[in-house]
C-alpha cells in the first residue's frame, strides 16, 4: 500500500500494520514459550563392542532388555522424557558402534554438542576396561570440554562368577579421571533402577550446571524479551 493510499483511508492502513505487528509478537511469544519448556540433553555412550551399550540405552529408554541386538552401525539414538523438579527434560542417549570400521564416517557428528559422556566396559572382560584409556583419548581429541560430566559404567555385573575387573580397580580408575562409578546389569531387571540412576544422575547434574537459562518470556514495549534465570535450585540427584 502506498503512502497516498494510507492517507486516503484515514490512517486505517497504519493501524492495521500495527495490529499485524502485535499479532506477530504474540505468535512469537507463544512459539518461544513452547520452545523453552522442553530442554534436550545429549548423552553419548562410549566403549568397546559387545560391552552392552545398546542394551543399556534400551533398558533406560524402554525399560526392557533385548536378548538379540545387532551390532550398531554408525550412530543411533533413543530418547526419554523425564521430570526433574517439575521440569520436563528430554534425555537423548546416543549409541555408537564400538568397531572402528562402523565409526569412522560418523564420529565427528557423534561428539558434536555433547552434554555428558558415559564410558562403558564389561566387568567380565579386562580388555574392555583397559581400552577405556583409548576411548577417553578419543573423547579429548574431539575437544569435549573437561566441564562435560562423565561417568564410568561396569556392565554385566550379574555374571558374578566371570568378573575380571575388581570394583576397587574400577573405582581407582574412575577417581583418577574424576568420574562416578556405576556397576550394573542391563539384563537383570532387578538392576533396572541402577541403570536409570546413571542417566538421571547426569540429567540432574546438567540441569543444575546450566547457570544461564533462557526460561522466562516477557513482553516489553510490544516486543518479546527473553530473560536469563540466574537462581538455580539444586537438583536432588540419584547419585
Amino acid at each position: 500500500m502506498t503512502n497516498e493510499a494510507l492517507e486516503n483511508d484515514g490512517g486505517t492502513g497504519s493501524r492495521n500494520s500495527r495490529n499485524i505487528n502485535f499479532t506477530s509478537s504474540v505468535d512469537l511469544s507463544t512459539s518461544l514459550e513452547s520452545s523453552v519448556q522442553t530442554r534436550i540433553f545429549k548423552i553419548i555412550v562410549i566403549g568397546d563392542s559387545n560391552v552392552g551399550k545398546t542394551c543399556l540405552t534400551f533398558r533406560f529408554t524402554g525399560g526392557s532388555f533385548t536378548e538379540k541386538t545387532e551390532a550398531t552401525i554408525g550412530v543411533d539414538f533413543r530418547e526419554k522424557a523425564v521430570e526433574i523438579e517439575g521440569e520436563i527434560i528430554k534425555v537423548q542417549v546416543w549409541d555408537t558402534a564400538g568397531q572402528e570400521r562402523f565409526r569412522k564416517s560418523m564420529v565427528e557428528h557423534y561428539y558434536r554438542n555433547v552434554h555428558a559422556v558415559v564410558f562403558v566396559y564389561d566387568v567380565t572382560k579386562m580388555n574392555s576396561f583397559q581400552n577405556l584409556k583409548t576411548w577417553i583419548q578419543e573423547c579429548n581429541w574431539h575437544r569435549v570440554s573437561p566441564t562435560v560430566p562423565r561417568v564410568l559404567v561396569g556392565n554385566k555385573c550379574d555374571l558374578v562368577s566371570q568378573i575380571q575387573v575388581p570394583s576397587n580397580t574400577a573405582l581407582k580408575f574412575a577417581d583418577a579421571h574424576n568420574m562416578l562409578l556405576f556397576e550394573t546389569s542391563a539384563k537383570d531387571p532387578k538392576e533396572s533402577q541402577n541403570v536409570d540412576s546413571i542417566f538421571m544422575c547426569l540429567a540432574c547434574r546438567l540441569k543444575a550446571q546450566k547457570s544461564l537459562l533462557y526460561r522466562d518470556v516477557e513482553r516489553e514495549d510490544g516486543r518479546v524479551r527473553l530473560s536469563q534465570e540466574t537462581n538455580i535450585n539444586k537438583s536432588i540427584c540419584p547419585c
